[in-house]
């Protein structure tokens, strides 16, 4: 039974747990940076802890410090929402590692599917239809990127390959905006999902 759930998340996600928590009377702990002590969240939550400075790095993807604030809290589980560490199977890990409840898949569902590159081989190698786009990580070679674009067809779309919740993807129509919507996409993936690598796909 859960007695009170620290949510390793902010804003509307952070809400829409603290809600769902109220109805079925479970305590709840919100975390936050420096950045967002004065969120919604924080303040309907029964307990706040402050995990750490305004970059996500600092807080939100900052393992040990939501490890602290559940055993700081007497926490019995955490629930990561979607984004930052939700497909991260290093923290689910680390969570139950902890002695505490992820609220989750399990780290094993979380590597073969979590990871975008690493789900779409899965199916690839099942004989599931796929949208057509690169087998793999995208390299640091911005003329092999440019040749495999031109092979899928313009337009293309970079994708974060560890993250989600709209984050970490760009559309690319014209091979002069490849270079730059590639390494715009790493640079975001890595400080929202600590996960730098990116995929290419068709645009549909």
């Amino acid at each position: 039974m859960l007695n009170k759930v620290l949510i390793a998340n902010r804003g509307e996600i952070a809400l829409r747990i603290l809600r769902a928590c109220r109805e079925l009377e479970i305590g709840t702990v919100a975390v936050h940076s420096t950045a967002d002590r004065d969120l919604k969240h924080v303040r309907l939550a029964d307990e706040s802890v402050c995990i750490g400075g305004p970059r996500s790095n600092e807080s939100y993807l900052n393992i040990p410090a939501l490890i602290a604030a559940a055993e700081l809290t007497d926490s019995s589980a955490i629930h990561p929402g979607y984004g930052f560490l939700s497909e991260n199977p290093d923290f689910a890990e680390r969570v139950e590692q902890s002695g505490f409840i992820f609220i989750g898949p399990t780290a094993d569902s979380i590597r073969l599917m979590g990871d975008k590159v690493t789900a779409k081989e899965t199916m690839r190698l099942a004989g599931v239809p796929c949208v057509p786009g690169s087998e793999g990580a995208l390299s640091d070679d911005a003329e092999e990127n440019q040749r495999l674009a031109r092979e899928i067809g313009y337009p293309v779309i970079i994708k974060a390959a560890g993250g989600g919740g709209g984050r970490g993807m760009r559309v690319v129509h014209t091979e002069a905006h490849l270079h730059h919507a590639v390494e715009m996409t790493k640079s975001e993936a890595g400080a929202a999902f600590g996960n730098a690598a990116v995929y290419m796909e068709k645009f549909l």
